[in-house]
C-alpha cells in the first residue's frame, strides 16, 4: 500500500540524519524499498498519468519539511537535513505529522502566508492535514466531475432522436479528423445502408483510405453476432476498417472476435463514446481553467 505524504515525513527525515547530501531520485528509491513498495505500486500514476503517485508524495512531504526548516537544498534537486532536523531525531521523536511541524515558527509563517483573506478557513485547513497532496486532491476532484459529466451526457445522448445520434457522430469523427470536411462526412453518414454498414467516412482529409462505421444508440450490451455481421459487410465491401459506436456496451465476446480477425474493427462503448465527446469538446463547453505551474528550472541554469 501506497503511504500517504505524512506517514512519508518522518522516515525521509531520518534518511537524511546522516548530514550527506542526497538528490530527489535516491531518496524515492531508499523510501520505496523502506515501505516495501512493489514495482507496481512504485509505478501508480496520477490520475492525469504525468508523476507516479509515491513521487509525488515524496514531493509534497519534502516541501512540507522544507517549509518547518528541517531539511534543506544547497543544489537544486538535492536534499539534507538541518541542524533543527537533526535536533528533532535526536529528541527520539516517534511520528512526526503536518500538526506537529506548528512548533517551528518557519511552518506558521508558512501557514500564514497561504491564509484568505478575511476568511476563517485557510488553505492549510483544507489540505495540510489531509492524507492525499494538493496535486491529487485537484486531480481526483477533477476525474470525479470528468466522471459525473460523462455519465450526464450520456443520459442525454441516450434519450437523443436516431438523427440527432447521427449527427453527433458526424460532428465527433470530423473533430477526431476524420471524415474530411463536414460536409462531406455529413453525406457519408447514414447513407449506406448496405448490410450492415451505417456510413463510410475518408480517414483522412485527402481520403487516402476509408472507414466503415456501424452506430447503435442502444440500451442494452450489443450482441456478437451484430460484430460478426459488421465484420462480414467488411469483407464482402472489401474494406479494412471498421468503427462500431453504442451507447452500451459490448460483451467481452465481442472484444475477443476482433482481436482475432484480420480487419481492423474498433469498439467504442458508451463510455468511450462521451469521453471522446469531453476531450474533443462536443456537446460540452468550457466552464472555467485552472493551470497548475511548476519551477521552470532551465529558466535558473547558470
Amino acid at each position: 500500500m501506497i503511504p500517504d505524504y505524512q506517514t512519508i515525513m518522518l522516515p525521509l527525515l531520518k534518511k537524511l540524519e546522516n548530514g550527506q547530501v542526497f538528490k530527489f531520485r535516491e531518496i524515492v528509491e531508499s523510501l520505496s524499498a523502506y515501505f516495501s513498495l512493489t514495482e507496481e505500486e512504485k509505478r501508480e500514476l496520477l490520475p492525469s498519468g504525468n508523476q507516479a503517485i509515491f513521487d509525488n508524495r515524496v514531493g509534497w512531504a519534502r516541501f512540507y519539511l522544507k517549509k518547518a526548516g528541517l531539511i534543506e537544498s544547497e543544489k537544486r534537486g538535492t536534499m539534507q537535513i538541518s541542524d533543527k532536523g537533526k535536533k528533532l531525531i535526536d529528541d527520539g521523536i516517534s511520528e512526526l505529522r503536518t500538526k506537529d511541524l506548528e512548533q517551528f515558527q518557519e511552518f506558521v509563517d508558512f501557514k500564514k502566508s497561504i491564509s484568505k483573506t478575511g476568511k476563517k478557513e485557510t488553505l492549510e485547513e483544507n489540505y495540510i492535514n489531509e492524507k492525499s497532496t494538493p496535486i491529487e486532491t485537484l486531480e481526483y476532484a477533477y476525474q470525479k466531475l470528468h466522471t459525473d459529466l460523462a455519465s450526464e451526457l450520456l443520459d442525454i445522448v441516450k434519450s437523443s432522436s436516431p438523427a440527432f445520434f447521427e449527427q453527433l457522430v458526424v460532428d465527433l469523427l470530423v473533430h477526431m479528423g476524420y471524415g474530411g470536411s463536414r460536409r462531406e462526412a455529413g453525406k457519408a453518414i447514414g447513407r449506406s445502408n448496405d448490410g450492415g454498414i451505417d456510413g463510410i467516412v475518408k480517414e483522412d482529409m485527402l481520403g487516402l483510405d476509408v472507414i466503415y462505421l456501424q452506430a447503435k444508440r442502444w440500451e442494452n450490451a450489443v450482441p456478437v453476432k451484430e460484430i460478426r455481421d459488421f465484420a462480414g459487410a467488411l469483407l464482402a465491401n472489401k474494406a479494412r476498417k471498421g468503427v462500431f459506436i453504442t451507447t452500451s456496451s459490448f460483451p467481452g465476446s465481442a472484444y475477443e472476435f476482433v482481436n482475432s480477425i484480420e480487419h481492423k474493427i474498433i469498439l467504442i462503448d458508451g463510455d468511450m463514446l462521451t469521453t471522446l465527446m469531453i476531450e474533443h469538446n462536443v456537446g460540452v463547453s468550457l466552464e472555467t481553467k485552472y493551470e497548475v505551474k511548476k519551477i521552470d528550472s532551465d529558466y535558473f541554469e547558470d
